[in-house]
């Protein structure tokens, strides 16, 4: 019991401690540039527990907070695994870790600038942690599939508008696979499908009275097409960024490449109108988009301007793709 007590009183001031630092920090670079502070305080112990991240660097960037501060507390919270505290008579309990998110105060211990750890042992947190059971294991695969439809949602409005350049910092906190697997999925069959009907139209407004066959082989172009492509050219960026020596994630360009598919996936339910001019216009409009949220996105990964030419063979092959699917499925 005494134990308890003084690991509790150190846990206290170190908590303590690094929020005085913080605000320190804070208030002497307001006082140099002579500006108005306004300051919120949080409990970030609950806020983090309930709040997606993703909502957090938003309404942080919208509102105007420094770039250096958030990107800071990026930093600090990336491949952290959550834990919940309770208090209940008296008594501090690590429950089940759910999401990636951190619990604070930071570790000043042997394990220093590791960020933000768990309750428990370090076994304990190692071991959490580590959840790759093999490659033929599905439990693997798991996490990369924990994911909710609002944030299903944020990431396919965030692949249509590519301006923004900031996919990879919206997904930091939970890269997923869902766009890789299921958007990748539903291109294959809505090309297969849709470019069958397309077909029909174009076969009946040049000549009715002959008949028509579906083309079954459309499936299993677009499938060695679509996934060939989702798995191999992410995999070609990853070891070529590595090569070069960038921090490449291969999971968040699997991601990327996966969240890109989805305006091509809307542009298909259009080229069924059988007007070529039209047909181009969306396809041109189309690829320009995919290749762009691409391009911009992975510029993250490429600071030097000798390296520029990565990013133009990114958007030239996600341009030639969509060109493909015009041409042999909407020709």
């Amino acid at each position: 019991m005494h134990l308890m007590r003084r690991l509790m009183k150190q846990y206290r001031d170190r908590k303590r401690n690094f929020k005085m630092h913080l605000m320190r920090r804070l208030m002497k670079q307001y006082r140099d540039r002579k500006r108005n502070l306004n300051i919120v305080f949080i409990d970030l112990e609950k806020a983090y527990g309930k709040v997606s991240w993703e909502v957090l660097w938003t309404c942080s960037k919208s509102t105007g907070v420094t770039v250096a501060y958030s990107g800071a507390i990026k930093d600090m919270l990336l491949y952290i695994v959550q834990a919940v505290v309770t208090e209940e008579k008296n008594r501090y309990k690590p429950e089940a870790p759910a999401a990636s998110s951190p619990i604070l105060p930071p570790n000043n211990g042997p394990n220093a600038g590791r960020g933000y750890q768990t309750l428990g042992s370090e076994e304990d947190g190692q071991q959490s942690t580590n959840k790759w059971n093999g490659v033929f294991s599905v439990s693997s695969y798991t996490e990369y599939f924990n994911v909710d439809t609002d944030l299903v949602l944020n990431r396919l409005l965030s692949s249509l508008n590519p301006a923004t350049g900031d996919f990879f910092s919206k997904i930091d906190a939970n890269p997923d696979l869902y766009g890789l697997v299921w958007i990748s999925t539903t291109l294959v069959f809505v090309i297969s499908a849709i470019g069958n009907c397309a077909t029909y139209l174009m076969h009946k407004r040049s000549d009715s009275n002959s008949s028509w066959n579906f083309d079954v082989n459309y499936v299993n172009v677009a499938a060695c097409a679509v996934y060939g492509y989702a798995l191999l050219v992410p995999l070609g960026f990853y070891f070529l960024l590595r090569y070069m020596g960038t921090s490449a994630s291969l999971i968040r360009f699997w991601c990327l490449w996966g969240y890109s598919f989805f305006v091509l996936v809307l542009s298909s339910f259009l080229l069924i109108i059988p007007v070529e001019f039209l047909r181009w216009t969306i396809t041109i409009a189309a690829g320009a988009t995919s290749a762009s949220f691409v391009a911009l996105n992975l510029r993250t990964y490429v600071q030097s301007d000798d390296l520029m030419i990565i990013l133009v063979a990114a958007f030239a092959l996600q341009a030639a793709l969509t060109i493909f699917i015009k041409m042999w499925f909407f020709s």
